[in-house]
């Protein structure tokens, strides 16, 4: 009989279980808990026990879902090992929910697959490991609510006490403690004897009970417990654990439950209801419309530290002073700054420039991305934020040192976030097109999908969120600042860049603003694009979607005679550029209002403009004609700018016109400054030059600045840069996902070393009568190691050896030896799959394969 054809065993351990299972089944084992990939395991044997061990259990049990996670903790009070039908009753009750019986042998085979769970279904065994973690005990009260078994709460109790419960509850008195403890097992799970127990108790023992049936089963009782508690304790209903402490046993409580481990299985995720439906069209264009806000802000944030951001505290970030002062220039809430702050920080925007007095300012990066296509600047920020670890909604909360958290400071990143807002996106891909969903329709979700365990999910009051609803709430507000939803539902773009699929059905029309739409319960998963040519493939797209529903740039400004100009939308960046010095930012919205001052005009001549070049581009760019209020204002400002000029002497003022110099020291306002006359045209002063300029232009002066050589300084606005900076990585949420091709090599790796250890060998030294190994690898003399390698030429058979390589490591191998010659051995390694040549100092020993093995 072929080895196809032996009939299949029962798998004895875990090890034997994935022994049978095929490549992809160990695939999606190994893709959906990575941990036990990294580093590669030497066989199944290996994989089994680093599957099972703490840690990795209560990583896998951290992403199963609610029902999953509900299968699991009954799993862990049935019996070990537990048949199906048990475990239904558990899950369904008496009464065979429908919907539980239909959803279980889902949540089943989740378990097998994540190796939580092993063996056929007459005999279903949980991990111990994850039977240790979810079962019951006073320590660690079971999820369920359950308490211990008869058998585990009278462990302790002394023979006489159990015969006297068995007299009680009217069943023959035993011989010994096991049979009594069995019979009142037995009693307890006999739905109408157990009925007829509880019907003869007081009503206050059933009160008693029916506070302890959903958990905790513990309670507190005195030395002298009243009659109700005592007819409890009489009949083993209530079973003492401890002195003053009793504990409602596990079949007591399943027949008070009708059978059921929980109270509410949750066999089907709530779905996720649209709270108001809008046109396609809309969500796009309202989309579009807050993608251009979105790059305004950050543009405006740029340029407000183009000269050089704040300064970085000590410990790193950003001090709660300049993230105020950033706030109030960009005009938003001080939690809304500290995003845009960390959008720009992640798409490597900003950085600290390294310098002994460390500020923060614009990369290089900053003006190759200002050079890109609108929807390209776009979807750059997009892309950056989605993958991001870095969570600006904690700025502003306390570390577990208890130090407050600073915008671009340290300990920002939290490796849930981009998983959650990939979900939470691919729920909004999941609605029909134009649908936003209520915020707590989408938390029931996630909630359910990766439900708190144990007591954390008990403890958890109404509205106090957990982490991954935090990440939730501020996914959906920071999506839709950037653009990627519009009026809260998904926009075009955004479908794009989590690369969900184009919706292949016309959206309905939305009847008001508390539309309900029917969703299906089972969002379809959308993939994460894996790989960088994925991601790169789907951000261009995105950028191409989001092109079109753009305004076109405009060229023009409108002019008016209260020294305003009037952007009706956006501008052309070259435009947008030279306005932005020339004039102040006075209002924003759907058209800006920029305010030309005497500062702000001489901000544009300190920035090399001359005057004729102030009113040819306002005369170019302007559909409105030049008022005379502003060409005045230039003119008296050109007249005036530059006849004052400062120097480093420590600092000077130098004049052609020496009533200038006299006014200025005539003026008051000027005695800070330290100014005494060294020439008629010259005065010197005790302040450095940029605290003069400062000085002086507050008094109402022009002064520039000189050089040494006595040229004027062009102050440009873009003269500030830090060196060339990354962006920063996000902080993976444990191991990476492996990709295909490790997959199919760890694969290929894991076969080929569970052959070589479970292959059948001759017995040797150390081994077992059955020829199975002894738990090391093969020891033999040289002579007998080369010996039987040249014999294993001759006959053509297969050898066992262990082999150590140049790092020391050891390994058990099975070849088939070619040639030996020189030292090596020239073999067919089925362990590896390819011909290898090893050194024959390095094999440890050699055994042969016993004879049904070949």
């Amino acid at each position: 009989m072929s080895p196809e054809e032996k009939p299949a065993a029962a798998p004895r351990s875990l090890a034997e279980a994935l022994r049978v299972r095929d490549d992809v089944s160990l695939a999606a084992l190994l893709r959906s808990r990575p941990d036990l990939v990294t580093p590669v395991p030497t066989d199944l044997t290996q994989l089994a026990t680093r599957a099972g061990t703490r840690a990795s259990v209560v990583r896998a049990l951290e992403r199963l879902d609610r029902f999953a996670l509900q299968t699991a903790e009954a799993l862990a009070v049935a019996a070990d090992p537990a048949p199906y039908g048990e475990l239904l009753r558990l899950m369904a009750g008496d009464e065979a929910d429908p919907a539980v019986a239909a959803a279980l042998p889902r949540a089943v085979a989740l378990l097998r697959e994540q190796a939580l769970l092993w063996g056929a279904d007459d005999r279903l065994r949980l991990v111990r490991t994850a039977r240790e973690l979810l079962a019951p005990s006073p320590q660690h009260p079971s999820p369920t609510g359950l308490g211990p078994t008869v058998r585990e709460a009278t462990a302790g109790m002394s023979p006489g006490r159990i015969q006297e419960i068995l007299t009680t509850v009217g069943l023959s008195s035993t011989h010994d403690s096991v049979s009594a403890v069995s019979a009142l097992g037995e009693l307890f799970t006999d739905r109408k004897r157990m009925a007829a127990l509880l019907a003869a108790l007081p009503g206050d023992s059933r009160e008693v009970l029916d506070r302890l049936v959903w958990g905790p089963p513990y309670g507190q009782v005195t030395h002298d417990p009243a009659a109700h508690l005592r007819a409890l304790l009489d009949r083993g209903l209530l079973l003492p654990t401890a002195p003053g402490t009793v504990v409602l046993p596990r079949e007591v409580a399943l027949h008070l439950r009708a059978g059921r481990a929980h109270r509410a299985p949750e066999p089907v995720p709530p779905p996720v209801e649209a709270a108001a439906t809008h046109r396609p069209q809309v969500v796009d264009a309202t989309a579009a419309g807050q993608a251009l806000a979105a790059l305004a802000t950050v543009d405006e944030l740029l340029k407000e530290w183009d000269e050089g951001g704040p300064t970085v505290l000590r410990a790193g970030g950003l001090s709660v002073r300049d993230l105020k002062r950033t706030a109030v220039a960009l005009d938003v809430s001080e939690p809304v700054a500290a995003f845009w702050l960390e959008l720009a920080y992640a798409a490597g925007l900003i950085a600290s420039d390294g310098e002994a007095d460390e500020r923060y300012a614009a990369t290089p990066a900053y003006d190759e991305w200002r050079e890109l296509p609108t929807g390209e600047r776009w979807a750059r920020l997009a892309a950056a934020w989605l993958p991001a670890t870095r969570t600006p909604g904690v700025v502003g909360g306390r570390d577990a040192k208890d130090r407050t958290l600073s915008a671009l400071g340290p300990n920002l990143d939290r490796s849930a976030a981009p998983e959650v807002r990939h979900r939470v996106l691919a729920l909004l891909a999941g609605l029909p097109e134009g649908a936003s969903p209520g915020a707590e329709s989408v938390l029931a979700r996630l909630r359910w999908e990766r439900p708190l365990r144990g007591p954390q999910r008990d403890r958890r009051a109404p509205g106090d969120d957990d982490l991954r609803s935090r990440l939730a709430r501020w996914t959906l507000s920071e999506a839709e600042l950037l653009g990627i939803t519009g009026r809260g539902a998904l926009a075009a773009p955004g479908r794009a860049l989590i690369g969900a699929p184009e919706p292949s059905h016309p959206a309905p029309e939305p009847e008001g603003p508390g539309d309900k739409l029917p969703v299906h319960h089972h969002t379809p998963p959308v993939p994460v694009p894996a790989g960088p040519a994925e991601r790169a493939a789907a951000t261009a797209h995105a950028a191409r979607l989001l092109a079109p529903l753009l305004p076109e740039p405009l060229d023009h400004v409108l002019l008016q005679a209260d020294l305003t100009a009037v952007a009706p939308g956006p501008l052309e960046r070259e435009l947008a550029d030279l306005l932005g010095v020339l004039a102040d930012v006075e209002s924003k919205g759907g058209a800006t209002v920029y305010r030309f001052t005497p500062g702000s005009v001489r901000r544009a001549l300190d920035a090399g403009q001359t005057a004729a070049d102030l009113h040819a581009f306002l005369t170019r760019r302007s559909r409105t004609p030049v008022p005379q209020p502003l060409t005045y204002l230039i003119d008296d400002v050109a007249r005036r700018h530059g006849r004052l000029r400062v120097g480093a002497a420590s600092a000077y003022v130098r004049c052609d016109d020496d009533a200038t110099l006299d006014e200025i020291l005539a003026d008051k306002r000027a005695a800070g400054l330290g100014l005494r006359r060294l020439a008629p045209t010259v005065l010197a002063a005790q302040a450095d030059p940029a605290v003069l300029l400062e000085g002086l232009r507050a008094i109402g002066f022009a002064p520039a600045a000189e050089s040494a050589a006595g040229d004027v300084v062009i102050a440009r606005a873009d003269s500030r840069r830090t060196p060339p900076r990354t962006a920063p990585e996000p902080v993976p949420d444990g191991p990476p996902a492996p990709d295909d091709t490790l997959l199919t090599a760890a694969i290929r790796a894991v076969r080929a070393g569970d052959l070589a250890a479970t292959t059948p060998r001759k017995p040797g030294p150390g081994d077992g009568e059955d020829g199975a190994p002894g738990g090391e690898l093969p020891r033999t003399g040289a002579a007998e190691t080369l010996a039987t390698m040249q014999a294993a030429v001759l006959t053509g058979e297969a050898l066992w050896i262990g082999y150590v390589n140049a790092e020391g490591a050891a390994s058990q191998r099975v070849i088939a030896p070619i040639r030996v010659e020189g030292g090596f051995v020239t073999a067919y390694d089925h362990t590896a799959d390819e011909v290898r040549t090893y050194p024959l100092h390095r094999v440890t020993g050699v055994a042969e394969l016993a004879d049904d093995a070949r």
